[in-house]
């Protein structure tokens, strides 16, 4: 990148990233908080549902800030998160399309399980895959244990028992809005420890 052409929004950016990328917790909100919307609404036009979208946000700055050391500044920060957030983006669509009828392989929802199978044929998933998606389970449940009861209590009835917003505010007897912050608030802080784990889910 041509230190002549660079913007201030580009150097900030830079800034940020060396910043975190040397320890600094602060750097990685401030990126969140810079780019959040913009990622969220590129998803919810791409996806079409506001909980996938919301999802799919906070996954792609997963992936982006655990990869965050291969990042050129020869490309602008903003646009190749919102590359990583594309891709991601299309195969959860993939996922989707392809394992419809398995609760687990379409981002936890068995809305479109007519039937009620969950027979590995329609998930498109090799033996190898199979390990792998079990040991994001597992993963995934220790990530949860480490959460407050109350956030523990939503994550859980979101993503294992497979609730919509919808229903955990009935049955919580919380405000939508209410149960939607407080989800997203759980899957931040629930990427805040994956930031400081070895393993990825």
């Amino acid at each position: 990148m041509d230190s002549k052409k660079v913007s201030e929004s580009a150097k900030r950016d830079l800034g940020l990233v060396d910043r975190a990328l040397n320890g600094d917790q602060r750097a990685y909100t401030e990126l969140m908080s810079l780019y959040r919307d913009s990622v969220f609404f590129m998803m919810k036009k791409m996806i079409a549902n506001t909980d996938d979208a919301e999802d799919l946000t906070i996954e792609a700055f997963g992936k982006a800030f655990k990869r965050l050391a291969q990042y050129s500044p020869d490309y602008a920060f903003s646009t190749w998160l919102f590359k990583i957030a594309s891709n991601n983006c299309i195969d959860f669509l993939r996922r989707k399309k392809l394992g419809s009828t398995m609760s687990l392989d379409a981002g936890f929802d068995s809305s479109d399980d007519q039937e009620g199978s969950i027979d590995v044929e329609f998930s498109g998933l090799d033996p190898e895959q199979a390990l792998m998606k079990e040991q994001r389970i597992d993963e995934m449940h220790r990530i949860v244990e480490q959460l407050k009861p109350k956030y523990k209590q939503l994550v859980e009835m979101r993503y294992f028992k497979e609730l919509s917003y919808e229903e955990i505010s009935v049955e919580l007897d919380l405000p939508l809005g209410t149960v939607k912050a407080q989800l997203f608030r759980a899957r931040e802080l629930m990427f805040e420890i994956l930031k400081h784990t070895k393993n990825t889910i």
